[in-house]
């Protein structure tokens, strides 16, 4: 799969905000849907017509022939159907909205917090007398 952005032997790691696949097999293309599926921001799929539809991918089939993605579209209320065989290139361009949010980070935020909330009623007892 052509990845106009980063080119690593690894495969995509990481988040692949500002990517662009140009899948040239099914398989590469389904993999790119599947990337898109869980992308937790706006895609734009460039469909082999010229058009280009940016959105959010909600749903997606893969049945051989009649594998499908369902997209909410940004500036449209209707939600579009688009088979695979249509779809050109697909390209992350909205921001990624879960970047750093990992459970690591949601842990160690929550613990600074409690940790700053034990200070600060440590602090009011002191001032009060009760400690």
């Amino acid at each position: 799969m052509t990845d106009t952005k980063n080119h690593s032997s690894g495969g995509v790691t990481g988040s692949p905000e500002g990517r662009v696949f140009q899948p040239a097999s099914f398989a590469e293309l389904a993999e790119a849907v599947e990337l898109a599926f869980d992308y937790r921001g706006d895609v734009t799929v460039s469909l082999k017509s010229g058009e280009s539809l940016t959105g959010y991918i909600f749903n997606r089939q893969v049945n051989d022939s009649d594998s499908y993605i369902e997209v909410f579209p940004s500036d449209s209320s209707q939600a579009r159907h688009i088979r695979y065989d249509q779809i050109a290139a697909i390209a992350f361009t909205g921001e990624d909205t879960a970047t750093g949010k990992s459970w690591e980070t949601w842990i160690a935020k929550k613990d600074s917090e409690r940790r700053a909330e034990v200070e600060r009623v440590a602090a009011d007892a002191k001032a009060r007398g009760i400690v």
